[in-house]
């Protein structure tokens, strides 16, 4: 079951000045990291992936992953420090109609002579936030001891 994604993370994962990787594994479970590509949210609030290889790993991944039940990982990095994880399942690839269509004419626009292997949707299943300041608040409050000294010493005037 999918949730949907908060309007603020949207706005950010839309910006064009957002960094965004895709994590996937293989059947030994060996993690595989693409950056950049193109990657947009669907109308239903899925991710969409446009992948341009038909024989690249992460293609050969996300049909694992449907196949197997595997979930996949995209880091978004916003300009100003903004960091999440989402976490999700591939549900779907599109290789032909009206969607594909879209979004090989899209993908020609922006990188020229190109192909486009499938549209791969991908159903988001949890979003993790983080940004050090977050990641920093759930480690006190989960494992206080786990500080530096200096950091629980007094000041010395």
């Amino acid at each position: 079951m999918g949730i949907q994604l908060s309007e603020e993370l949207i706005l950010l994962f839309n910006d064009a000045g957002t960094f965004k990787a895709l994590a996937t594994s293989d059947g030994d479970r060996i993690p595989d990291v693409v950056a950049g590509g193109i990657f947009r949210i669907s109308d239903e609030g899925n991710i969409i992936y446009l992948e341009h290889l038909e024989t690249s790993r992460t293609n050969h991944n996300l049909v694992s992953a449907i196949w197997f039940e595997r979930q996949v990982s995209i880091a978004v990095l916003g300009r100003n420090g903004e960091n999440y994880q989402i976490k999700g399942r591939p549900v779907k690839v599109h290789i032909t109609g009206d969607l594909f269509r879209k979004y090989y004419m899209e993908s020609r626009a922006l990188l020229g002579d190109v192909d486009l292997s499938g549209v791969w949707v991908i159903e988001p299943t949890e979003v993790i936030d983080e940004s050090l300041q977050r990641r920093q608040a759930r480690e006190e409050q989960q494992r206080p001891f786990f500080r530096h000294l200096d950091r629980l010493a007094k000041p010395q005037n």
